[in-house]
């Protein structure tokens, strides 16, 4: 307590220990007061045994350090407590032995076995700590324990450990770059963490250390793209900046084809018949070989999972999406950005400078985009001068023929400013819409001209500079504005004005003869007083009146020439000789002086007034070379589009062994035993009790079994089924009563060998085919060619013993609804009017088109996966072979059931099969590829939120209790107005359930609708309640611990309600 007491008494007693007064502590360094009794108290509070005092002495310290004053003599006793137990203390000596390990070698070299005995620490925090630290110590000697203690620390538990380990790679890289190649082994460890908190730190490491290595993206790549909504905003736009140059490098211009598309409409047009019927082949010929572009799978997953973060708080998560949409994305897509950019516009001005100086390169090559938002560029009296000049920038892109009377007014207005600056860069903008819109360049000239009266010089110099680039468009018929700037010699002082004028009179001067000499006259006066730019000029119109009007001018050229040969500027001096031997014929003279005028007085192209911004393209966009227009240190060049695509397959991932089912036999006791058990379950609830499952998942199989039993197969049918396992996988529907014999016989045929399955599965394709058309049995694809029993059987009567508990019919009783409100709902939610979705277009699949639509049945093989039945169609005429899925490429999680292979299709034939998909509740698409026995087609699944549940079934009671939990933000209400047609019962329902796969639960209010159902994957439920009010008006709401599924899923349920 002396060192505190002996604190206290220095300070006057004013404050106690816990509340120190920075501005008055010893350590400030009065003049008063004493180093060595300075230090001497803080040695002492350190040396104490109390953590207290310790942390009080240590906050002084870093409080010293933070104000630029030298700490580095309290070094010994600071590392002494680098093994303090208090957490607190030990950070604020890390932050301390960060400062100053460098300049204190010897000593930091002391506390390294304490660091290694932190990395140990159980608490992450202090592992952390101490990792950073180490990294932080600039001492080469140390490089080997650095690299073994990030080695170690990219292989802990918590990914905040790991986290750390990836920001030292840098630091450990710029310390000694000869350990790339074993930070490189750690970046690529690194980037296959799955967790949310390294990935951002693990690319910035890949950025500073290879960002050539672009092989140790490829198998991460759509890792990245899924996780990148849920990383820390910082790493957001690191990995959005390193997806940009991957993708330029891996994916086809998605407007590649643009120009071509021109060109061959151009030659239709204009073509003859005759031509057109000569180049017939060569003209198929051609289209064969220029294949349509398709874009790449990967490449619509980085836009797609990019897009959401156009919302993003963050302006510079936003700015880095633009970026990424503007260089990647096809020209019809890259609107989106426009709105996200114009709300940044809002935010401070340091943002502003940076959105305005991007937007206004994009204007350039895209002004259709902002064209809507052209209010939001509209200057205000507060923006600072340089927000002021790029918005006048931007407005200048954005003028055409249709918005340029509104812009011009704006710049009326912009004239009468009092920041003499953003005037002159206004005139300059008026400038470059008249050079721009030629129906608007008199009406600009004419304003011009009239600024020219105004009192302040400075904007009467911007119009003439501005006026002179005009006049060069069209000089014969402005001769009287060139007099009027003549004119204005005597009073205009601004050198940039006076030198235009005279270069106007020097270059025009057949259309002002009587002018241009008296001009001259005056400037010969007052020629040892101008600027070198007016001189200069001076020289210029003297030589032109010499070769145009050398009677009148002669002397007074003489006179500018031999002042301008004794002038102090070596450039007058040199000009003035050269233009006396050109223009003075002497003997000496050579053969120039016979082409003094041709080389005076040749036409001159008009300049071209273009945008600053019209270049910086080639920079990527908001980067700091953009900003700058220079390439800044550690800049990467955005790569060009390959020509050609490389390798996708790259990007696939291999599934771990031991994820993998690589029997038959393994599958069907592992996925197929559950479904029978589900199956057993019919026979009663006796059985579904020992089931395992719950009342809604039997209920839920019940309910599709008598539709699904229609048309089914025979016993007989089933047994070969059991027999041949692929076969089975082909049927659509199944019996709806289960039976334990038939299952024992799966389970020891299953044991049998997987040579005579697989030989018997390869012949499955064209006799389950052959058997479905036979059987007639209801196909989910609604166009009449492809099956003709579309339309659903009726609802059959149902004993309520085998659909609902005994609480549900209870609570049914009393209740009036009919059969057509309540059955269909209960028995075949699945038969609504189905969507049929194109996978492959004819065009695209040359020849083979494929549609597929949710059938909204239980998969077979795995109750967690969807259904989906895909239609083939071969119009080509050739048979196509081998009709398969290959190399599945699903998002993490994701899995795939393939169909069996297709042996053959005939020409005008069809086939349909059935594949399972596990979405894992989420809309990411399920990516891959369909083969054939020539050709490989990339194509994608994307579901319908709807999609991804099945119904339930339960009372009233059930439904408000399980409601009941999920309130607060598992709860999404919305309000609506229902159509005309949408108000009946029949119709909401009917609406209610195309939207999605759901049930309809029982209710007793007549202005109420309900409806559950549970997800696929997670059996999450979800419950869906539709009130509807006075008028048309109606309240929707959905109840679901799974928030995103249920902000869609509202979204879905009211477009189908309301359009």
């Amino acid at each position: 307590m002396a060192a505190g007491q002996a604190y206290s008494e220095e300070k006057g007693g004013s404050s106690s220990l816990g509340e120190p007064e920075y501005g008055h502590d010893p350590a400030s360094g009065g003049i008063f007061s004493s180093d060595y009794k300075r230090h001497d108290d803080l040695k002492e509070m350190l040396d104490s045994n109390k953590d207290s005092l310790k942390l009080e002495a240590m906050k002084r310290i870093v409080a010293m350090i933070a104000r630029g004053k030298n700490a580095s003599d309290l070094f010994p006793a600071v590392v002494k407590n680098v093994a303090c137990k208090n957490i607190e203390v030990k950070k604020l000596v890390y932050v301390y032995l960060v400062r100053y390990a460098e300049e204190q070698q010897d000593l930091a070299l002391l506390s390294i076995s304490t660091f290694q005995r932190g990395l140990k620490d159980p608490n992450q925090l202090i592992r952390a700590s101490a990792l950073r630290v180490l990294s932080s110590i600039r001492v080469p000697i140390i490089v080997p324990i650095m690299m073994l203690a990030i080695k170690e620390a990219a292989s802990d538990m918590s990914p905040y450990v790991r986290k750390t380990a990836a920001h030292a790679i840098p630091k450990l890289y710029s310390l000694d770059s000869d350990q790339k190649d074993q930070l490189i082994e750690v970046i690529e460890k690194l980037l296959a963490d799955k967790t949310t908190l390294v990935a951002g730190s693990v690319v910035m490491a890949f950025e500073e250390v290879c960002p050539e290595r672009i092989d140790l993206i490829h198998k991460n790549y759509r890792k990245l793209c899924n996780l990148l909504i849920d990383v820390e905003e910082w790493g957001q736009v690191v990995i959005i900046n390193m997806l940009t140059r991957y993708a330029r490098t891996q994916f086809l211009s998605p407007n590649q084809n643009e120009s071509l598309l021109e060109d061959s409409a151009e030659k239709a047009f204009y073509g003859s018949d005759e031509e057109d019927t000569k180049d017939a082949k060569a003209e198929a010929t051609s289209l064969v070989k220029r294949k349509p572009y398709v874009m790449d799978p990967d490449h619509r997953l980085l836009l797609r999972n990019t897009k959401p973060l156009l919302q993003s708080r963050n302006a510079a998560v936003v700015m880095a999406v633009a970026q990424l949409y503007f260089h990647l994305a096809p020209k019809a897509e890259v609107g989106v950005i426009a709105k996200a950019l114009v709300r940044l516009l809002r935010s401070h001005s340091e943002v502003q400078y940076v959105v305005l100086q991007n937007v206004a390169t994009m204007s350039i090559k895209r002004r259709g985009m902002f064209e809507p938002y052209l209010k939001s560029f509209y200057i205000r009296s507060t923006d600072p001068t340089q927000i002021k000049i790029l918005k006048l920038e931007v407005l200048t892109n954005l003028a055409n023929e249709t918005n340029i009377s509104t812009i011009l007014r704006e710049f009326q207005t912009y004239i009468r400013s009092m920041d003499k600056d953003f005037v002159a860069a206004t005139i300059q903008a008026i400038g470059r819409c008249a050079t721009n819109i030629g129906k608007v360049r008199d009406t600009c000239l004419n304003g011009l001209v009239q600024l020219l009266s105004n009192r302040d010089e400075l904007v009467v110099a911007e119009s003439v500079v501005v006026i002179k680039k005009l006049l060069q468009m069209q000089p014969a018929q402005h001769s009287e504005i060139i007099k009027h700037m003549a004119k204005l010699t005597d009073n205009i002082q601004v050198p940039m004005a006076r030198a235009s004028i005279l270069w106007l009179i020097g270059e025009y001067c057949e259309h002002v003869p009587k002018i241009a000499p008296d001009v001259l006259r005056k400037m010969a006066k007052s020629f040892t007083n101008e600027e070198d730019i007016v001189k200069l000029q001076v020289i210029n119109l003297a030589a032109k009146l010499y070769l145009t009007n050398s009677k009148q001018s002669k002397l007074l050229t003489q006179y500018v020439l031999n002042l301008a040969k004794y002038d102090q500027n070596y450039d007058i001096r040199d000009r003035a000789r050269f233009i006396r031997q050109l223009i003075v014929p002497t003997e000496k003279s050579g053969a120039l002086n016979k082409y003094a005028k041709k080389l005076f007085l040749a036409q001159k192209p008009a300049p071209i007034l273009e945008s600053s911004f019209k270049d910086r393209d080639h920079f990527q966009l908001g980067s700091l070379s953009h900003l700058l227009n220079a390439k800044a240190v550690g800049y990467q060049e955005l790569p060009d589009w390959p020509d050609e695509a490389p390798d996708p397959s790259v990007r696939n991932v291999e599934v771990p062994e031991w994820t993998k089912c690589t029997s038959r036999e393994k599958r069907k006791e592992k996925v197929e035993k559950p479904f029978y058990s589900d199956s057993e379950g019919e026979s009663g609830p006796t059985e579904s009790a020992d089931s395992g499952e719950g009342l809604g998942s039997m209920v839920e199989c019940q309910a599709v079994m008598p539709q699904a039993g229609h048309g089914s197969p025979s016993e007989e049918e089933e047994e070969e089924g059991v027999k041949k396992g692929k076969k089975k996988k082909q049927q659509q529907g199944r019996k709806g009563r289960g039976d334990t014999s038939s299952e024992e016989a799966s389970a020891s045929e299953s044991s049998s060998s997987e040579s005579d399955s697989g030989s018997e599965a390869q012949e499955s394709p064209a006799e389950v085919e052959t058997k479905r058309r036979k059987a007639g049995s209801a196909n989910c694809f609604s166009s009449p060619p492809l099956c003709p029993a579309v339309t659903p059987p009726p609802p059959q009567p149902v004993p309520s013993s085998n659909i609902v508990s005994t609480s549900l019919v209870t609570d049914l009783e009393g209740l009036t609804l009919t059969d057509t409100s309540l059955a269909p709902a209960l028995l075949s939610p699945a038969f609504g009017s189905v969507r049929t979705y194109e996978l492959l277009h004819r065009m695209t699949g040359e020849g083979l088109s494929v549609e597929y639509c949710f059938s909204r049945r239980p998969f077979p093989h795995d109750p967690h996966m969807v259904a989906v039945q895909i239609q083939i169609s071969n119009n080509t005429d050739a048979e196509v072979k081998s009709l398969r899925i290959s190399e599945p490429k699903p998002l993490s999680g994701m899995r795939i059931q393939e169909f069996p292979e297709i042996e053959s299709l005939a020409p005008g034939d069809t086939a349909s099969v059935v594949m399972g998909i596990d979405f894992c509740d989420s809309t990411q698409a399920a990516n891959f590829q369909l083969c054939t026995h020539t050709r490989h087609f990339y194509v994608s699944i994307q579901p319908p939120v709807g999609e991804l549940m099945a119904p339930v079934f339960m009372s009233e009671n059930e439904f408000k209790k399980e409601q009941g939990k999920l309130t607060g933000m598992s709860e999404i209400t919305e309000k609506l107005t229902l159509l005309e047609k949408c108000r009946s019962d029949h119709a909401i329902v009917q609406q209610v359930t195309s939207a999605a796969n759901v049930g309809r639960v029982p209710c007793g209010a007549d202005n109420e609708y309900r409806f559950a159902a549970k997800t696929v994957t997670s059996g999450s439920l979800v419950l869906i309640t539709l009130e509807k009010r006075e008028g048309a008006a109606a309240q929707l709401t959905v109840n679901s611990e799974k928030m995103v599924i249920g902000t869609m899923l509202v979204k879905d349920i009211v477009q189908a309600l309301v359009q």
